[in-house]
């Protein structure tokens, strides 16, 4: 009688959701939101939880989620902090990309635009990491949920286009190889892993530092151009490691491991591997050994304990030898969402390849015709002969080029997946009164980029291919 109920409640709510699922479509997405279709989650969050005491029961709530997918995406879209999301992510692969976002972000505190809530920075470049690691590693947490305010020593700039540069800069410091604290993987150098080397118990601080760090990006939708290893990304969503896991964090011993697994196994027992349950590691500078397992240097690898063996060599290179790192990092990371808890459900509900849509951005080439499409004007418009040569000027610029123009204006170098659809304010060109040999000006928090009445396409082109000379171009932006 209790499931006829159910099954009679889910085939309700399914009518409203189909009729959610149509107003969405006939208004292109624009649906002014109705607070009594918050309910609508709420109730499929009870019967999720009723679904449980039946089997195949969860099937059912899952249903409604495929089928009427724009209804659910917008309900989704339209939630808010506070309320418990959790239980939506277990739907992950009926949900789409999205709104597993939004929902991600929902995990985050709420950047506040009010100043005097905000953890203050004044930072010199020439000491980036050390006193960036004063200012975020060493205060209490909650400090840094209001979002940040950061200025750069004897620079005028101020703002969010600061901040986005500030974020991307350390990022980049500290997962480069001057501090040895990650390893970039050898066949995809965009991905790193925590270096397995030992290192002194202070500089675990420095893990937990760098992910309060990534966490500051996320929240704040800062693309740093960093991805992480699948060995990292696994263990801090608590997965477990295999071989196939180890492929591109070192391709070396994916094959060395992979042959001895294939190897006949007469030629193994017959002794010509040569191995035994140990490892050699470097320590401060010297080598020594250690044992896989109790007794390790007296067990010999043979046909039937070579797959043992294997497990064992690749849990101590990329899960022991890495384990308390991974641990700083996640504890770092947790201390930027609104729970610590939820560290674990964000990166399973996220996905290597979403982090990497957000952290990383997207390596496609900028659209030109995308660009010139998502950019408005102020006292100006597209036809007026001076934004005619702008546009000129930079359909003919190289790549690196653009994005430095680009950077210039946004602080962004590497757009959404989405494009400049996808970036957190429109783009905007305006005219100034300023002289014809100024050069040109940004508000990077606005994407504003201000524009002097130039005399000629020759003129302009000067110009703009000065301030898209990596690094000079940021002396002129306004934050």
């Amino acid at each position: 009688m209790f499931y006829v109920d159910f099954t009679s409640l889910l085939r309700k709510l399914d009518g409203c959701l189909k009729c959610l699922d149509v107003a969405v479509r006939d208004a292109g997405g624009n649906l002014k939101f109705n607070i009594g279709w918050s309910y609508f989650l709420s109730i499929l969050k009870e019967l999720n939880s009723i679904s449980k005491l039946y089997e195949d029961g969860e099937e059912l709530p899952s249903g409604a989620f495929r089928a009427f997918p724009l209804a659910i995406r917008y309900l989704i879209c339209h939630s808010k902090r506070g309320d418990d999301h959790l239980w939506l992510l277990k739907y992950d692969t009926a949900i789409d990309f999205e709104s597993r976002i939004h929902l991600m972000v929902l995990m985050f505190p709420e950047v506040k635009d009010d100043n005097r809530k905000l953890q203050k920075m004044l930072v010199d470049r020439s000491l980036l990491l050390t006193e960036s690691f004063e200012h975020i590693g060493l205060v209490e947490a909650r400090s840094l949920h209001n979002g940040l305010f950061v200025e750069f020593k004897n620079e005028a700039a101020t703002g969010h286009g600061v901040l986005r540069e500030w974020l991307f800069l350390v990022c980049q410091a500290l997962f480069s190889s001057e501090y040895s604290l990650f390893v970039e993987c050898p066949e995809d150098r965009r991905r790193f892993f925590p270096n397995p080397a030992q290192v002194k118990p202070q500089q675990l601080m420095l893990y937990a530092f760098g992910g309060r760090v990534i966490a500051l990006a996320l929240m704040d939708k800062v693309k740093v151009r960093i991805a992480f290893d699948r060995v990292f990304f696994l263990q801090l969503a608590e997965e477990k490691i295999s071989m196939e896991d180890i492929r591109c964090a070192d391709p070396m011993m994916y094959k060395s491991c992979k042959d001895i697994l294939e190897m006949d196994a007469d030629l193994v027992d017959a002794g010509d591997l040569g191995l035994t349950f140990v490892r050699e590691i470097k320590e401060f500078g010297s080598r020594k050994t250690v044992e896989l397992c109790p007794g390790g240097i007296g067990i010999v690898v043979n046909s039937k304990n070579r797959e043992q063996y294997v497990h064992l060599l690749i849990q101590h290179i990329f899960v022991k030898s890495i384990s308390a790192k991974v641990a700083y990092f996640a504890r770092g990371f947790g201390d930027i969402l609104c729970k610590r808890r939820l560290a674990k459900n964000f990166f399973r509900s996220i996905g290597l390849r979403g982090l990497d849509c957000v952290l990383d951005g997207s390596d496609k080439p900028i659209c030109f015709k995308d660009w010139k499409a998502h950019v408005k004007y102020e006292d100006c418009n597209e036809n007026d002969e001076q934004i005619c040569w702008f546009w000129k000027v930079v359909e003919d610029m190289s790549m690196e080029q653009q994005r430095e123009l680009l950077f210039f204006w946004t602080s962004v170098k590497y757009l959404p997946v989405v494009g400049f659809s996808g970036l957190s304010h429109p783009l905007t060109i305006c005219k100034t009164s300023c002289s014809d040999d100024h050069l040109p000006s940004s508000h990077t928090c606005f994407y504003r980029l201000s524009l002097p009445h130039y005399p000629s396409l020759a003129i302009t082109q000067q110009r703009l291919s000065l301030i898209c000379q990596t690094h000079v171009g940021c002396s002129f932006g306004f934050g």
